[in-house]
């Protein structure tokens, strides 16, 4: 297969340690946000296969996901994807689209804390005042009502970006609640956001469940963030079947207990039967034992001098 070589005449004007994705020359790079969405928004360079976000005039590189990541991500957008059909309540800005977000802070040199980032999954409701879904819209400038990361693992600062700097970028945004999915479960978290500007894990039911805030009606297990069940499992287990399959649960149950029925009735039916077989050999005997008499009767009457 032909290596891919990144190109040789990048400047070097880096503020940040090289990335671990050897395709992302420019990680670090200090751009204006103008610079940024002109030139390292989309497909900055047309032979290498990198994507950059873009965090307070920094060029950041988004990492490469495994194989487990990107199955456990395709689960959990399959499962969002069930939801909303059903339920269009939200749209999904997915993968590559940039989410801007703006925020006033004194601390900061420029006086606003201001990012695009490229969330792996991103939920905007209907009723979120910057609407999202028009034709031609690229990007979305608001702030998500609900953002997915899948864990980024290579190294430490990736983790540290997700499960920390993410976390405190959207929570300062007010994005309401923040899963991060990590295949190997070190680093999951289910997030929503506290009247003080706070994430907290999203506690499971009794058994087990998780129930989104956002998303009233959706929910799942954690443990089947692990297990990642097929859909003929999901439409079958009542926590999924009212939104992956609505209805076949119902189908199942009915068709179901129409076999039970019939089950019933022929073994009914059967009883019936045996009984009247029953009674027709008790009678068969009876006759038997009667002709039985008649015949002894004749013999005696036969034998009287």
């Amino acid at each position: 297969m032909q290596s891919i070589k990144p190109p040789q005449n990048v400047p070097q004007d880096r503020a940040a340690p090289a990335h671990p994705n050897p395709l992302a020359p420019d990680h670090g790079r200090r751009v204006s946000k103008e610079e940024y969405w002109a030139r390292w928004y989309e497909s900055p360079y047309p032979d290498l296969d990198v994507s950059y976000e873009w965090n307070n005039g920094i060029l950041e590189a988004k990492p490469l996901p495994d194989y487990p990541q990107i199955m456990l991500y395709r689960w959990f957008s399959q499962l969002l994807g069930h939801f909303l059909e059903v339920n269009p309540i939200a749209k999904v800005i997915d993968l590559e689209t940039g989410v801007s977000m703006t925020i006033l802070d004194v601390d900061e040199p420029s006086g606003k804390w201001e990012v695009v980032y490229k969330p792996d999954l991103g939920i905007v409701l209907n009723d979120n005042p910057a609407s999202w879904g028009a034709s031609g819209q690229r990007a979305y400038e608001g702030i998500c009502d609900l953002i997915v990361e899948a864990v980024s693992d290579s190294t430490q600062a990736e983790v540290r970006r997700d499960t920390e700097e993410k976390r405190s970028g959207y929570a300062r945004a007010g994005v309401q609640e923040y899963f991060i999915l990590d295949p190997s479960d070190r680093h999951m978290h289910i997030l929503r956001l506290t009247s003080d500007g706070r994430y907290i894990e999203i506690q499971p039911d009794a058994a087990g469940v998780i129930h989104s805030h956002v998303l009233p009606g959706f929910r799942f297990r954690r443990a089947d963030l692990l297990r990642k069940p097929g859909q003929k499992d999901l439409s079958l287990d009542e926590v999924y079947a009212d939104y992956v399959t609505p209805g076949h649960l119902d189908s199942v149950h009915s068709a179901e207990r129409a076999e039970e029925q019939a089950a019933a009735e022929a073994a009914a039916r059967r009883q019936a039967e045996e009984r009247a077989e029953r009674a027709e050999q008790q009678a068969k005997r009876a006759e038997e034992q009667a002709q039985a008499l008649q015949a002894k009767l004749a013999r005696l009457r036969r034998q009287r001098p």
